[in-house]
């Protein structure tokens, strides 16, 4: 196992060894980059007896409103905050805002790991 950015020499010269390997838990994999369209899950072993389903692609979202959550289609990818590129190439993750048959509304799940989107309207 080799720390991230540590050399594997020492200042003398000789080589530094890994201690152990990974273990199970430390392994990871790379994040689902869900994008509009329609829908397509994958299954994922996750630790212990359960699995995820991360969606590949979607296009229906849970959208709540006050007390009531209606089912609505994700037409286009607006905003996201964690990258201007994922608005620009409609990539669904927790926090974009997305225009939706219902209006605005801001993704409050994470559709990579749970494989839905469920969002709050904003307008």
């Amino acid at each position: 196992m080799k720390d991230q950015g540590r050399s594997t020499r020492k200042r003398t010269g000789g080589r530094v060894r890994p201690s152990r390997n990974k273990r199970k838990y430390e392994l990871g994999n790379e994040s689902t980059e869900t994008t509009v369209g329609d829908q397509k899950l994958k299954t994922v072993d996750a630790r212990g007896n359960t699995e995820k389903f991360r969606a590949v692609t979607t296009n229906v979202a849970s959208v709540a409103d006050g007390g009531e959550v209606v089912e609505a289609t994700i037409e286009d990818v607006v905003e996201n905050a964690s990258d201007p590129n994922y608005a620009r190439r409609n990539i669904v993750t927790k926090g974009a805002i997305v225009e939706t048959s219902e209006g605005r509304a801001r993704v409050t799940s994470r559709p990579g790991q749970d494989g839905q989107v469920n969002a709050v309207l904003i307008e």
